[in-house]
């Protein structure tokens, strides 16, 4: 660890035209899960710490407030993806995006943390001073003016993808479509699709989620994939906690669940990535459980990957299964030729009429809400650094973000960040620092991909994803109880943060 001291400037920072900026101690960037997580953890355990929260939006919740198309819905158990300090108490395990987004709502409100939201601020630009101590934030206001905020530490809570715009490819002679094209993340509220015949290409989350929704009503539903994608059934009810909430009193029934899932998930995730032939064969054999013998499974559910290669993919009670049972639901696993006027043409010559054709295709992935950081005046840019226990970044100080699990529910990684960074703003309290940051002082340290899914959106985002080191504490494990050895229980001064104090003993001019 090295404590090294510096001398404040005299002149002051610069001011807004209405006045100063305002100042706090911490920043929280972003109003969903992970949000709401830091700010409970803030006012909780750093009950002296000023904060805020800008959220872009004008409302809270983030991906459950965004997307309304029909069964958006979990695609982890709720008892993970809840928060730990406000256990969930729906019957389902895996809850359709409404009511998560109640449940975000309510947890806000109960905890006073929705009075800490400012709405309608787009953040541009955060421009460093170790001169100050002091982060300076520059945003878009909700009429479009400027604003300017200050704080001493910086806390990125955006999530990982661009919420303007979802990822769509071009495919030929889509001007020629007569039909309506939607995509999933921007869905017509007024959307009418009683009776009609319906595409949906893709074989993702979004698509297993969409499909058999869609297909209560539609005349027919076919999801379109180029390849296909490991897919699990579960119950949207979890039997175990049902009976555990039955006869257990509630604290302890849900702490019980939640680590049930949590060393269940580990379990199963470990075991495909050992054994993943023999992995493949036990889905695909419960898929022809609900499908018969007589379905193709090799050629629609047979991924050319293997698990967790990608993430897989989530039907509650088996539902896109019986939808296809039922005749409601085709697969077609081809590509596409072209659009028509009246649908699509695959490559194997045949054609799919469609009244509406959804491109459920994927995301783009857009990382700290596309900020622009610069440090002491230099521009830098954080995925060009090295990724510290997966929540900071090399030589940036006073600045982390909440990246969650891609095997395991997001939240679980958010809480042990936010519980972190709480635990290193008291550390720097009782020790006069004024901030930290991370030096990459090994050189034996190699770089790596922080994230090794061969998913289509991290594939094509790769280089604006941070990277991971070889080693501890640079390595990202995607482990929740490696995790949490490293950020609940491990020293804060290991040697490789740098914790610096003010001469004077004050954090800014």
């Amino acid at each position: 660890m090295a404590d090294t001291a510096i001398s404040p400037q005299s002149a002051s920072l610069s001011a807004t035209a209405a006045g100063r900026p305002e100042h706090f101690d911490v920043l929280i960037v972003g109003a969903g899960l992970s949000g709401i997580d830091a700010a409970y953890h803030l006012q909780t355990k750093c009950p002296t710490k000023s904060f805020t929260i800008l959220e872009s939006r004008n409302a809270l919740g983030g991906t459950w407030d965004l997307f309304r198309y029909p069964g958006i819905r979990s695609d982890s158990d709720m008892y993970t993806l809840g928060f730990g300090f406000r256990p969930w108490r729906d019957k389902k395990s895996i809850a359709g995006g409404p009511v998560i987004l109640k449940y975000l709502q309510e947890t806000a409100r109960e905890f006073g943390i929705d009075r800490k939201i400012q709405f309608g601020y787009q953040v541009n630009r955060a421009s460093w001073s170790s001169p100050h101590a002091l982060w300076t934030v520059d945003a878009t206001g909700p009429e479009g003016n400027p604003a300017r905020f200050t704080c001493n530490f910086l806390h990125m809570c955006t999530g990982y993808y661009d919420y303007s715009e979802g990822y769509m490819p071009g495919w030929p002679a889509m001007d020629r479509y007569r039909g309506l094209l939607v995509h999933p993340q921007h869905w017509p509220e007024d959307l009418d699709y009683k009776g009609k015949r319906i595409v949906v290409i893709g074989s993702g989350a979004t698509a297993v989620t969409l499909v058999p929704e869609l297909a209560k009503s539609a005349a027919h539903v076919t999801m379109l994939q180029r390849s296909p994608s490991y897919i699990v059934a579960r119950p949207s009810e979890d039997p175990i906690a049902k009976w555990m909430l039955r006869y257990l009193p509630a604290s302890v029934a849900h702490h019980f669940v939640r680590w049930k899932n949590v060393l269940l998930g580990m379990y199963f995730y470990n075991l495909a990535r050992r054994k993943p032939d023999g992995t493949k064969k036990v889905i695909q054999g419960y898929v022809r459980e609900f499908l018969g013998p007589d379905y193709d499974v090799e050629k629609h559910f047979s991924p050319r990957y293997n698990p967790w290669d990608q993430r897989l993919c989530l039907v509650p009670d088996g539902d896109l299964f019986l939808a296809i049972r039922a005749g409601k639901v085709s697969i077609a696993t081809d590509e596409i030729e072209t659009f028509t006027e009246t649908g699509l043409r695959l490559k194997s010559g045949e054609e799919i009429p469609a009244d509406i054709i959804v491109t459920a295709t994927g995301l783009k992935l857009k990382l700290l809400g596309g900020l622009q950081f610069s440090i002491d005046g230099a521009p830098i840019n954080p995925s060009q650094s090295l990724g510290y226990k997966g929540m900071m970044n090399s030589d940036i100080p006073n600045f982390a973000w909440c990246f969650g699990y891609t095997n395991a529910s997001w939240t679980l990684k958010c809480d042990l960040t936010s519980k972190y960074i709480c635990r290193l703003l008291n550390y720097m309290d009782a020790h006069g620092y004024a901030y930290c940051t991370p030096r990459r002082r090994d050189p034996s340290i190699l770089e790596q991909p922080a994230l090794t899914l061969t998913s289509g959106y991290l594939q094509r985002s790769s280089e604006i994803l941070p990277k991971q080191g070889s080693k501890k504490p640079w390595r990202l494990y995607q482990n929740y109880a490696m995790d949490m050895a490293a950020l609940k229980f491990s020293k804060l001064n290991d040697g490789t943060m740098e914790f610096t104090r003010m001469k004077n003993g004050n954090r800014k001019a």
